[in-house]
C-alpha cells in the first residue's frame, strides 16, 4: 500500500527520543516516547499478511472458513502419535467415513477439503471410543464446523426426541449462530432435530425434545434442574469460547454444574481462539485426558487484518473522531466496541441525532430484541453496530470490514491491566471470508496508549498510526484496505 504511513511498531515509537517542542499539545505516543530508553529500540518493519480464504455463509449464521497457513501444534493420544496410523490426519472428508447426508451439507457450504485444524482434529474427534478434545485455533479456521460434524456423526437418528448432544456458548447470539451452523451442515440429514436453550426460548414446564441442544449455561442448568431436559443419553458436551466461560466465575460454575448433571460417559469438547495458561489448567480438569490442538502464541493474531490506531484529544474527543470515520464505516459493515452499556447507548444516540444510521446492542436488551438487531445487521439493513463485549466472541458476519476499539479492552472493573484475549476476539470480527479488514483502536491518555502497547507487544503486532490532522490521507489509507481485492487463496478450499 504505497500511500500508507510508515508502520512503526509501538515499541519503536516508545523508544524514540522526544520531539522538538511545538505549540500544539504532544500526542500520547510522543509523550511516552520522550521518556523511553533509546537502546531498547527494535527493528522497524510491518508487513501485510494475506487475507483469508472464502467460505459460503448460510443465512442462518453459518460460519465461514479459511485455509490457515499456521503450523498446528498437536498434543496427541498414544494412537495419534504414530504418524503411520490411518487416523493421524485426513486430507479429505470422505476418508473420515462421514455420513453422506452430512457430507452433502459440508459441500453445500463450499468446503472442498478439511482446513488444517480440521484435518488434524476430525480424526481424533471421530475416533472410537470417543476421546475428549481441547482445541485452540484463530477465528475463521473451521472450529465450529469441526465440532458440528462431530456432533452430527455421534447421533442415534432413531431417537429424534431424545437430547444427545449439548453445545454451550457464552451468549445467546453465539448460541443462535451455532444453531445456524448445525442446521446448515445438517440440512440434508433425515430426522435431525435441533432446539435452542437460551433465555425466553423454552416455555416453563415444556420439555426439550431435540437431538441437538444449543444454549447458554444458565438456561441449560435451570432446565436440567427442573427436569425439562433429559440428559440421560448425552453423547457429546461441547463448550465454544471455552476459555471465556471457564474463566468467568459465574459461567464457570454453571458449566461445571451442567457437566455434573449429565450422567454417564460423555465426550467433552472445548473450543476457543485463545486459551491462557491458567485457564488451560482448568480446562484439562474439565475435559480430562483430552487430545489437544493449538497454535503457537506468535501465530494467534488474525492475518487478514490491518491493525491501526488513532490518538484522540481526550476521552470525550473520541466521539468527534468516530463521527469523522462514519463514511468509512459504511463501505462495508462495522462494529464499534465499548466497555460499558451506557457508552454504547450514548454514542448511538449522538450519532443518530447527527443523522447517522446505527444500532446498539448489549446485555440490557431483551433477548428477542437482541436477536432482531443482530439479524438486521447480518442482512445489511444496519451498517454500523455499537456493542459491548457481548459480541466480541465468535460472531460471524460476512460483510464486516472494520472493527473500532472505542475503548481499549481492559480487565476487571478497575481496568487494572489490558485484556489481550478480548482484543484478539474483537478484531477477529473482521478480515473474514477472504476479505482484508481494518481494526482501529482509539487511545487518548497514557493508560490507554500503554494498554494498547502491551497488547501489541504480547502478539508482536506493528500498528499503523492514522493521523487525525490529515483526514484525506487517513481516508485514503483505510479505503485502500477495505476496497482491496481479495488476497490470493487456496482454490481447493474456495
Amino acid at each position: 500500500m504505497s500511500d500508507a504511513p510508515k508502520p512503526a511498531s509501538l515499541a519503536d515509537r516508545i523508544t524514540q527520543p522526544a520531539a522538538a517542542p511545538t505549540t500544539s499539545p504532544a500526542t500520547w505516543d510522543e509523550e511516552v516516547s520522550s521518556a523511553a530508553d533509546p537502546a531498547a529500540a527494535k527493528d522497524d518493519s510491518a508487513t501485510a499478511d494475506q487475507g483469508q480464504v472464502d467460505g459460503q455463509v448460510e443465512p442462518l449464521g453459518g460460519s465461514g472458513l479459511h485455509e490457515a497457513t499456521e503450523e498446528v501444534e498437536v498434543k496427541l493420544s498414544d494412537l495419534q502419535s504414530d504418524t503411520a496410523n490411518p487416523l493421524y490426519s485426513a486430507q479429505s472428508f470422505e476418508e473420515l467415513g462421514i455420513n453422506e447426508q452430512i457430507l452433502k451439507g459440508i459441500y453445500s457450504m463450499n468446503f472442498k477439503k478439511p482446513s488444517k485444524i480440521q484435518e488434524r482434529a476430525l480424526p481424533l474427534l471421530l475416533s472410537d471410543p470417543p476421546r475428549n478434545m481441547i482445541a485452540q485455533s484463530q477465528s475463521g479456521t473451521g472450529k465450529t464446523a469441526a465440532f458440528v460434524i462431530t456432533i452430527l456423526s455421534r447421533l442415534d437418528y432413531s431417537k429424534p426426541n431424545q437430547p444427545q448432544a449439548l453445545c454451550l456458548a457464552p451468549s445467546r447470539e453465539l448460541a443462535r449462530q451455532i444453531e445456524g451452523v448445525v442446521r446448515s451442515i445438517g440440512q440434508f440429514v433425515d430426522g435431525l432435530t435441533i432446539q435452542a436453550a437460551v433465555p425466553g426460548a423454552v416455555e416453563r414446564g415444556a420439555r426439550l425434545q431435540a437431538m441437538v441442544v444449543v444454549g447458554t449455561p444458565g438456561t441449560v442448568m435451570d432446565l436440567l434442574k427442573r427436569r425439562q431436559f433429559d440428559a440421560s443419553q448425552m453423547k457429546v458436551l461441547c463448550l465454544d469460547e471455552a476459555d471465556n466461560m471457564l474463566d468467568q466465575q459465574g459461567l464457570g460454575d454453571q458449566c461445571l454444574r451442567v457437566k455434573q448433571l449429565i450422567p454417564g460417559q460423555t465426550q467433552i469438547l472445548l473450543f476457543s481462539a485463545t486459551f491462557p495458561d491458567m485457564v488451560m489448567r482448568y480446562a484439562e480438569q474439565f475435559s480430562p485426558n483430552a487430545n489437544q490442538i493449538k497454535l503457537k502464541r506468535d501465530e494467534l493474531t488474525v492475518s487478514g487484518i490491518k491493525q491501526m490506531y488513532m490518538d484522540c484529544p481526550s476521552d470525550d474527543g473520541k466521539y468527534d473522531i468516530l463521527a469523522n470515520l462514519y463514511g468509512l464505516m459504511t463501505i462495508g459493515s462495522s462494529i464499534i466496541f465499548v466497555k460499558r452499556r451506557e457508552t454504547a447507548d450514548k454514542i448511538a444516540a449522538r450519532l443518530i441525532q447527527d443523522g447517522h444510521q446505527v444500532v446498539a446492542v448489549h446485555g440490557a436488551f431483551e433477548g428477542s430484541e437482541r436477536d432482531s438487531i443482530l439479524e438486521r445487521f447480518r442482512l445489511g439493513q444496519a451498517k454500523v453496530l455499537i456493542t459491548t463485549n457481548v459480541l466480541a466472541r465468535g460472531i460471524d458476519v460476512q460483510s464486516v470490514s472494520m472493527v473500532i476499539n472505542y475503548d481499549i479492552p481492559m480487565k476487571g472493573r478497575s481496568d487494572s491491566e489490558p485484556d489481550a484475549e478480548t482484543y484478539l476476539h474483537r478484531i477477529g470480527r473482521t478480515g473474514r471470508f477472504g476479505r482484508v479488514g481494518v481494526s482501529i483502536s482509539f487511545v487518548f491518555d497514557r493508560k490507554s496508549f500503554v494498554g494498547l502497547q502491551t497488547i501489541a507487544e504480547h502478539y508482536g503486532i506493528d500498528l499503523i498510526r492514522l493521523d487525525t490532522d490529515d483526514w484525506d490521507n487517513t481516508e485514503s489509507v483505510v479505503k485502500n484496505v477495505i476496497k482491496s481485492s481479495r488476497a490470493p487463496i487456496n482454490m481447493t478450499n474456495n
